[in-house]
Order: structure tokens, then sequence, then C-alpha cells
């Protein structure tokens, strides 16, 4: 059962996710949360402070999703390395979508907002650990260098089907060939 902290910031979240950053008010989260006026403001008293419960909140939610996935399968190749990619990006993109169109709205807003920035850096450095652990566990040579790249592309590859979703979403072949040609000593040659 979640706590009421939780139950407001999931409504947040489905706030940001369904109407931007720009629809996140106080009121919207009672709403959408299904409780009484007043109760996401008793627990943050300003826009800033929901923003920053949204950010702890999202954060952990991803990590349960990352740890979920980390705790059945410790990529190996990078053909494992890119089906996991594939299941994580499929997950994000489906039952999580709004979860991950509110972690896009925030990166956003992050662009104008310094401090807001630095929370993003210091609540994604444990899924970056983990990225950079799969890199050198799937025969990555330099993770520091192969994990943006592959990130970074499969990044885009999300935002892609968030803006254009495609119901034969199927990212695997190109996550495959990525993968392979960044992992590959050889592309580097």
């Amino acid at each position: 059962m979640p706590t009421r902290r939780e139950q407001l910031l999931d409504a947040a979240i489905e706030v940001i996710g369904g109407g931007g950053i720009r629809a996140l008010t106080h009121r919207a989260v009672d709403a959408a949360a299904g409780l009484p006026a007043g109760s996401a403001s008793n627990l943050y008293r300003t826009r800033d402070a929901l923003v920053d419960g949204v950010v702890e909140r999202f954060a952990e939610r991803e990590r349960a999703n990352w740890e979920a996935i980390a705790a059945e399968v410790v990529p190996t190749t990078p053909a494992e390395l890119a089906e996991v990619l594939t299941r994580f990006a499929r997950l994000s993109t489906g039952p999580q979508r709004s979860l991950t169109l509110a972690r896009y709205a925030i990166l956003l807003e992050a662009a104008i907002r310094p401090a807001l920035r630095a929370r993003l850096l210091a609540t994604g450095a444990r899924v970056n650990a983990w990225a950079m652990n799969w890199m050198r566990a799937s025969g990555s040579a330099d993770p520091a260098r192969d994990a943006p790249i592959i990130m970074n592309h499969w990044t885009g590859i999300m935002l892609h089907q968030l803006a254009m979703p495609d119901l034969a979403f199927d990212p695997s072949a190109q996550v495959l060939q990525l993968v392979h040609a960044v992992l590959t000593p050889e592309a580097w040659s």
C-alpha cells in the first residue's frame, strides 16, 4: 500500500506525463490522486518543492525498474546487453510511459534550472553505474567511452517512440546493431 507521499508523487508523475511540466499544480495533483484539496500543498508547500519530490519519486521508481531487470539478468555479451536495453525500452515506452514522459519533461526543465539539473545528476548516478558495469560485463574495453554512446542513442530511440508512437515498436535490431558496433573492438580501428 503506497504512503500518502507516494500516492501524491505518483499522481504528480501522471500529471506531468499526461500534460507536461506546466500542468503540474497542487490542485491537479490532488485531483489525480483522488485526495482532498490541499493535500499536496500540505506536504509540498511550493511548486519547486513538489518538483523536487517528483524527482526523488521517479528516481525511486526508475531504480526499482532497473533493479528488477538487473535481478533477472546481468548481460555478459553484446547480444544480451542489447536484449536488456530493448526490454527496458519497451517497459519505458509502454507500461511505464507516464513515468518516462515525466522524466523527459523534467529533464527539459533542468535546462533552465541548474539546481534541478544537479539533483537529476545525483539521482541518476546509480543507473549510470549499472550502465558502466553492464558495458564492462558485455565486453567493452572502454566503458566510460561506450556507455554514453549507447545510452544516449538508446535515449533517442525512446524519445522518438514517446513523441511518435509506433504500435509495432521493436528497437531490437537497431539496438543490437548499435551495441555490436560500439563494443566490438574492430569497429574502432
